[in-house]
């Protein structure tokens, strides 16, 4: 077992809870269910795995003067001034498979910086504003544990919608077992229903 005292190794643990979150709930899906919008301004479940991967070969790499090793797998920064979305969705090049993958390479990546350097490492964001762009390795890791945990949350309920799949990891659906979900919706909804 991990030594859960040491902040670094807190830190990591975080993260990978974060990230094993977005993964599994792709689990099971086509590639048609996986890139089907779910909300009005397209959120989709593979689009939130290709956000999260650049999002962290970012941060861990060019922040620290590092680059992904095949950086032709990521969106490229100048890409955004063609399609500010460019990284939530896969295009029809790029499979479910594929981009889960590349997100695996992407933790071990990232892992490596948190592994290399120490927490008060300094590095600098390039995409922040000016007089803001310098950072801790720390305060990246914060930052980044943040997004992909907020990014969780928006899979949990697209992946909801999409088959009554919910919990908190898999095997683990951290609900009361055999409650009834039905009465607890309409209960919620009467009450509610006191407010219109």
């Amino acid at each position: 077992m991990s030594d859960m005292s040491d902040p670094k190794t807190v830190l990591r643990h975080y993260l990978q809870e974060a990230r094993d979150a977005v993964v599994w709930k792709l689990d099971g899906l086509s590639e048609h269910d996986a890139r089907m919008p779910r909300t009005p301004t397209g959120n989709n479940l593979l689009g939130v795995v290709k956000h999260c991967l650049n999002v962290e070969a970012g941060y861990f790499g060019p922040t620290f003067g590092r680059e992904f090793p095949i950086p032709s797998e990521l969106v490229a920064m100048d890409t955004y001034t063609q399609d500010p979305q460019a990284d939530w969705y896969a295009r029809a090049d790029e499979t479910k498979d594929g981009l889960i993958d590349l997100y695996r390479r992407v933790w071990a990546f990232a892992d490596q910086t948190i592994e290399e350097l120490s927490l008060d490492a300094r590095g600098r964001v390039p995409w922040w504003r000016p007089g803001r762009q310098e950072v801790s390795l720390h305060r990246v890791i914060v930052h980044v544990t943040y997004d992909v945990a907020r990014h969780a949350g928006h899979a949990d309920i697209m992946r909801e919608q999409q088959d009554a799949s919910v919990g908190y990891r898999l095997g683990n659906t951290n609900l009361p077992e055999g409650y009834d979900w039905p009465a607890y919706v309409a209960k919620l909804t009467a009450l509610a229903g006191q407010f219109e």
